[in-house]
C-alpha cells in the first residue's frame, strides 16, 4: 500500500472538476504541465488564466521531499516558524554526507562516525514535527521518492535541484530552496512565475545501444544549459510511451541541466506497471480511473505547435550514443570517430581513468541490470576493464534486489566497488584524491547529470564526460573515452578480437522487487515531547539568527567580486568536503565564492580589500568589510547561480554582508533564493554595463526607496579615479517578494504573521 493514499485519492477526486474548469477557462485543450498546475493552485476557485512567463502564481504542492545536505537549513528555519508539525506530507533523506571510498559497510560506518550529530538532528528533528525519516543507506532521495511517493498529475517541492526526477512518474517535481521548502511546511502556498511550455515529441523507439540518457544528452546539445529556464519540458508521442517508467525518470532529472523549471510524462502503462511493482496497486487503480486528465489532451498532442512555447522533434531511432563533456553537460559527441576528432582537437585525454554507474540518475534495477549484461560478457569473452569501475545503486530496495538477482555479483567479478546507496562522487563525496587540487589530470566517464570542473573528484584537471550506464560499461571495459562499441574490437586475455554484443536487461525485476530493511522511520503521531539539541560548540550545527532588513539606502557598498564566466552554486558553495558545514551558516560561509572567477587577474579566491588595498580570499575579505559596516556587491555574468538548488549559495553572501547580486541573467532557484534571503538579485538592463564595472568600484543605489514591482532600479558607479557611471538594473519583484525584503527574508514574514 502506498504512503498517503489518501492525500492521492484527494489529489484525484478534485482533478477532473479542476482541469475541466481549467480548460473551459482557458480556451483551449490543455498539455499535462497545465492541467497540473491549475489542479494545484492555492486559490482552487481562482477564474483568471494566467500568463506562461509573466504572472506569478501561488501553488498548493502535495508533498515535500528534503536532502540531509540542504534539510539541515531548511529545518533550521522550520524551527523558528512557530508550527508544531508539517502542514503537509515531507520526508528527509540521508544521502549526502556519505563520502565514497572503500566500498558500501566502510563507508556508511564511516559517515556515521563523522556526522552521526547531524543524523541525529535530522532524526530528531523529523519525528518532532512529523516528517518521514530515511536512514543514512537508504538510498538517493530522488530514487527512494519515485519508489515510494511520486504519483501520476500530483505536484512536490524538494530541496534539491534534481526533485525533477519523479516527472518521470507523470508528477510537476519541482527543485527549490530551503525557504520555499519551509513555506509549504508551514502551511502556506508556495509561489512560482507560471511557466513556459516545451514539448518535446519523441517518435520511433530506443534499441541497440541507445538509452533514455541519449535523449537528454540530446535535448541539452540543442537547447543549451540554460535554454529550459522558467519552462516545463512536456515529453509526448510513441517514442516516449515506449520507454520504462525509470527511463523517463532519468531523462525529468537531467532537465535541471537544460534550466528547465521541471520535466514530465504523461501517464501510461510503464507507469502503471512501475507502480504495481513497486507494491502501489492502489495508486495505479485511482489513477486509472481518472487516467484522460493525468496525461495531455489529444488535440495538444496532434497539433504540438498550437500549444507549446516550443516544440523539439528527435526519432529515436536515429539516435546513437552520446557522451557530453567536459565542464558543462550540454557539449554533445557522438561515440567513436566524433569523440577522437573533439578529443584530438581540444587535448581532452582519451585514456579513461574512472567508470562511474549510478547517482539519481541512473541506478535503478534497470540500469544496473543492462550496465551488467555488458559486464557478462566482458567476463564471458576473457576481458578485463582497463579503468576502475565504480557503482552506486539508487536505493536498498535497487541493491537489495540486484544483488539476490546476481547483478552486483558480475560488476564485482570485473573487481568494480560498490558502494553505498547514496550520492557519493556525484555530488564530490569521493576520496579519490590525497590532494586533488594537484592532481593530474585525466578523463573519466559517468552516468551522472553533471560533470562541472571540480564536481566529482575536487581535482580541476578531471574532464568529466556524461553518458548511459550501458556506455559507461563499455568505456570501463574499453578504457578509451573514443570506444565506440557499435564499430569497434576489443583484444582479449587471449590476444582474440572480440565485440561487445547490445545490451540487454529487464525493465524489472523479473521476480519482483526484495527488501529486508528499507530504511524508513516513521514519525511519532504526536512528537511534542521530542527534545532537540544543538550544542553551542558544534562546528556542525547552528542555530539561525533573523537577518536585518538591508533597508532602502544602499550607498558606498563596495564591489566584492565581478565572477567571470561560469558560476555555478558550486563555485559559490561548493559541496564535496563543505557538506559536513551545512547546518552552521557561520562556518560554511568560508567557502564563500572561493570557486569563482575573479574577472580582475582570472584567479579564483583572491579579491581586492578597498579598505587595505591588499588582496586575500572572499570570504576573508567580505568579513573584513562587515566587520567595518560596509556593505558589499556581487557581479556575474549569464545562468548565474546554475547547477543545485542549495540556498547556502544565497544565505553565505547574505551573513557575510553582501546586499545585491547583479548579472547579466540568473537561473531560477538561485533568483529565488536570493529573493527569500532578504537580497536584491538584479540583472543589468544593458548587458555590456558588466563592462563598465572596475575593481575599485562604489556601488550608491539612486532610488531604492522607490523599489516597486516592474520599476527598474538606479545605479551609480564611483571608480577610484572619481568617474562615475549611471547603469539601470531590472529585477523580477513581485511585492509579495518586496516585503520579504523588507521584513529581512521571507521566513521573517513567516515569524510577524504567525505572530
Amino acid at each position: 500500500m502506498a504512503f498517503d493514499i489518501d492525500m492521492i485519492k484527494k489529489v484525484y477526486s478534485t482533478v477532473v472538476e479542476r482541469v475541466d474548469a481549467a480548460r473551459e477557462l482557458t480556451g483551449k485543450p490543455l498539455t499535462l504541465a497545465e492541467k497540473i498546475l491549475y489542479s494545484h493552485l492555492w486559490d482552487s476557485n481562482s477564474d483568471k488564466a494566467f500568463v506562461r512567463g509573466i504572472d506569478y502564481v501561488d501553488f498548493a504542492p502535495d508533498r515535500i521531499a528534503l536532502q540531509d545536505a540542504t534539510a539541515q537549513m531548511a529545518l533550521l528555519q522550520f524551527m523558528q516558524a512557530g508550527k508544531s508539525k508539517v502542514a503537509v506530507p515531507t520526508t528527509t533523506h540521508c544521502d549526502h554526507l556519505i563520502q565514497a571510498k572503500n566500498g558500501a559497510s566502510s563507508d556508511l560506518q564511516n559517515a556515521l562516525n563523522t556526522s552521526n550529530e547531524v543524523f541525529n538532528f535530522l532524526e530528531s528533528v523529523s519525528n518532532k514535527y512529523g516528517l518521514g525519516f530515511w536512514k543514512p543507506g537508504a538510498g538517493i532521495i530522488h530514487q527512494v521518492v519515485l519508489e515510494n511517493y511520486a504519483f501520476p498529475g500530483g505536484m512536490m517541492i524538494g530541496t534539491d535541484s534534481h526533485t525533477v526526477n519523479a516527472g518521470g512518474l507523470g508528477m510537476v517535481a519541482i527543485g527549490v530552496g530551503g525557504a520555499d521548502a519551509v513555506d509549504v511546511m508551514a502551511g502556506m502556498p508556495w509561489e512560482l512565475k507560471f511557466p513556459k511550455l516545451i514539448g518535446v515529441k519523441l517518435t520511433g523507439k530506443l534499441s541497440g545501444w541507445t538509452a533514455p540518457k541519449d535523449v537528454i544528452l540530446k535535448v541539452a546539445a540543442i537547447v543549451s544549459a540554460k535554454g529550459g529556464t522558467g519552462a516545463i519540458v512536456e515529453y509526448f508521442g510513441e517514442g516516449a510511451t515506449s520507454m520504462s517508467c525509470t527511463g523517463k525518470g532519468t531523462i525529468c532529472n537531467m532537465g535541471a541541466e537544460i534550466g528547465a523549471t521541471t520535466s514530465t510524462f504523461g501517464y501510461d502503462e510503464s507507469m502503471e506497471r512501475y507502480l504495481r511493482a513497486t507494491d502501489r496497486g492502489d495508486v495505479a487503480d485511482a489513477a486509472n480511473e481518472v487516467k484522460d486528465y493525468l496525461t495531455g489532451d489529444k488535440e495538444v498532442y496532434a497539433n504540438p505547435e498550437q500549444y507549446f512555447d516550443q516544440v523539439i522533434e528527435i526519432n529515436l531511432s536515429e539516435l546513437s550514443p552520446l557522451l557530453n563533456g567536459p565542464f558543462t553537460p550540454d557539449l554533445s559527441t557522438k561515440a567513436g570517430a566524433d569523440m577522437t576528432e573533439a578529443a584530438n582537437a581540444n587535448d581532452w585525454p582519451l585514456k579513461v581513468e574512472w567508470g562511474l554507474i549510478g547517482s539519481c540518475t541512473n541506478s535503478s534495477y534497470e540500469d544496473l541490470s543492462r550496465a551488467s549484461s555488458i559486464a557478462q560478457q566482458a567476463i564471458d569473452k576473457g576481458l578485463k576493464t582497463k579503468a576502475d569501475f565504480g557503482i552506486n545503486p539508487g536505493s536498498e530496495k535497487v541493491r537489495y534486489t540486484a544483488d539476490r538477482d546476481g547483478i552486483l555479483g558480475i560488476f564485482e567479478k570485473l573487481d568494480a566497488k560498490i558502494f553505498t546507496n547514496a550520492c557519493g562522487p556525484c555530488i564530490g563525496q569521493w576520496a579519490r584524491y590525497e590532494d586533488p587540487k594537484n592532481a593530474p589530470k585525466n578523463s573519466i566517464i559517468h552516468s551522472f547529470n553533471r560533470n562541472f570542473a571540480k564536481r566529482a573528484d575536487g581535482n580541476p584537471n578531471t574532464h568529466a564526460f556524461v553518458a548511459s550506464p550501458e556506455m559507461v560499461a563499455a568505456v570501463t571495459i574499453a578504457g578509451r573515452l573514443d570506444f565506440n562499441p557499435i564499430t569497434d574490437k576489443l583484444i582479449n586475455e587471449n590476444g582474440e578480437e572480440v565485440m561487445l554484443d547490445e545490451p540487454t536487461g529487464w525493465e524489472l525485476p523479473p521476480k519482483g522487487f526484495e527488501v529486508k530493511d528499507d530504511g524508513y522511520l516513521a514519525p511519532e503521531e504526536d512528537g511534542s515531547h521530542v527534545k532537540i539539541a544543538v550544542n553551542e560548540d558544534s562546528e556542525r550545527l547552528q542555530l539561525l539568527e533573523p537577518f536585518t532588513p538591508i533597508g532602502n539606502d544602499i550607498s558606498g557598498a563596495k564591489l566584492l567580486i565581478k565572477a567571470f564566466g561560469k558560476c555555478t552554486t558550486d563555485h559559490i558553495s561548493m559541496a564535496g568536503p563543505w557538506l559536513r558545514f551545512r547546518g552552521h551558516l557561520d562556518n560554511i560561509s568560508n567557502n564563500c565564492l572561493i570557486g569563482a572567477v575573479n574577472a580582475f587577474g582570472k584567479k579564483t579566491n583572491f579579491v581586492k580589500n578597498q579598505i587595505t588595498g591588499e588582496f586575500g580570499g572572499v570570504p576573508d575579505t567580505a568579513r573584513a568589510y562587515k566587520a567595518a559596516g560596509i556593505k558589499t556587491v556581487v557581479v556575474g555574468d549569464h545562468n548565474y547561480g546554475e547547477g543545485s538548488s542549495r540556498e547556502h549559495a544565497a544565505m553565505e553572501p547574505r551573513h557575510l554582508g553582501v546586499v545585491a547580486v547583479i548579472v547579466k541573467s540568473f537561473a531560477r532557484i538561485h533568483e529565488t533564493n536570493l529573493k527569500k534571503q532578504g537580497m536584491l538579485g538584479l540583472t543589468f538592463a544593458n548587458e555590456a554595463d558588466y563592462d563598465l564595472i572596475q575593481e575599485d568600484d562604489t556601488f550608491n543605489f539612486l532610488d531604492l526607496n522607490e523599489f516597486a514591482p516592474d520599476k527598474p532600479l538606479t545605479i551609480e558607479l564611483v571608480h577610484a579615479d572619481g568617474s562615475k557611471d549611471t547603469i539601470i538594473v531590472n529585477h523580477t519583484y513581485n511585492q509579495s517578494q518586496i516585503d520579504w525584503y523588507n521584513e529581512g527574508s521571507a521566513l521573517n514574514l513567516i515569524k510577524k504573521e504567525n505572530a
